[in-house]
């Protein structure tokens, strides 16, 4: 197969979508949890987390356009805090569902069968099943103005995930947690680890 721009252009939308998005590959899948100024929790799968730095510790997460109302992303602007979570693998289904367009108010926790927890007076839920919870506040966020998409920066708050997930160099190792990871929008996988390699020197 070979495509330019202009065939890509010729492709059916929903095959285009399809196509160019699992292109992109392998991807965290994230459950974002948030929290209106009302008090209604909200829970939104989401497989675009960016490492954007470690000092200060900095994560990225792309958002659709703001053309129809997302929950999610009104939260975070409203009240600048988010949680990120990370499943396992065994709760694909339930962390799917969450992508479901359920009406404003309506809890996804609740439809789907996760429960919300709350640490360390931090305002957004948390997903008590996750095996890794990440506590976030909104920095800033960029529009991206070629196809409206906007570019959320957070800084990360609070982490909590098991002890010996965390290895002696502080790397952590995910695939130990069987954690899910995505393609597309609707493939979901395991990752297993092929192998760790020294610093790369000429």
């Amino acid at each position: 197969m070979k495509i330019d721009t202009a065939a890509l252009e010729q492709l059916e939308t929903r095959y285009r979508t399809a196509f160019i998005n699992s292109l992109a590959g392998f991807r965290q899948a994230v459950l974002v949890g948030t929290k209106s100024e009302s008090g209604a929790e909200n829970l939104a799968i989401f497989n675009s987390v960016i490492h954007l730095g470690a000092n200060p510790a900095l994560l990225g997460l792309l958002s659709r356009p703001h053309t129809v109302p997302r929950d999610t992303l009104e939260n975070m602007l409203a009240t600048t805090f988010y949680t990120l979570n990370y499943v396992a693998a065994t709760h694909y289904k339930a962390a799917h569902q969450t992508s479901a367009r359920y009406d404003k108010g309506v809890s996804e926790f609740e439809q789907v069968g996760f429960t919300p927890e709350y640490h360390d007076d931090f305002y957004a839920p948390y997903v008590q099943e996750a095996v890794v919870q990440i506590g976030m506040k909104l920095e800033t966020h960029i529009p991206i103005p070629l196809n409206g998409t906007v570019l959320l920066v957070g800084s990360i708050q609070h982490i909590r995930l098991a002890d010996d997930l965390v290895g002696a160099d502080g790397f952590v190792h995910l695939s130990d947690a069987d954690v899910l990871v995505s393609q597309g929008l609707d493939a979901y996988f395991r990752a297993s680890a092929v192998g760790r390699l020294p610093y790369a020197k000429p």
